[in-house]
């Protein structure tokens, strides 16, 4: 199976501006674990992720005055449509993260995660 074939199409995106707070409200509303960060002033193209928000709460921060900026995961490892679901996993497993970008010609096209791959694997019970 295909990456395109197992990822989510719908992409949450928040820019670096929003809180900590706005990112995990948007986040839990969507039922999604990542959001792509797009920042035209810095590096491009990010990804915010809960583990990052967690990390920043566990280290007493206020998600309420905290961007997004301020906790973007900018060397961001992207995949692209046509890698197999395999491939991912092993991105997924090299870099310690849960999560990659979709990327063709530059564009977002989706994120894959763990939960997509592991549905793709194992058959859900009727």
């Amino acid at each position: 199976m295909l990456v395109h074939e197992a990822m989510s199409k719908t992409v949450l995106q928040v820019g670096p501006g929003h809180t900590l707070r706005q990112a995990a409200e948007l986040m839990s509303e969507r039922k999604v674990g990542s959001a792509v960060v797009h920042d035209p002033d810095s590096e491009g193209l990010g990804i915010i992720t809960e583990r990052d928000i967690l990390n920043a709460l566990g280290r007493g921060l206020d998600p309420d005055t905290e961007e997004t900026a301020d906790h973007i995961t900018w060397d961001v490892v992207y995949a692209a449509p046509t890698w197999t679901i395999e491939e991912a996993a092993q991105a997924m497993v090299r870099g310690g993260f849960r999560h990659l970008v979709v990327l063709d010609d530059n564009q977002v096209q989706g994120v894959i995660s763990v939960r997509d791959i592991l549905r793709c694997w194992v058959p859900v019970p009727a």
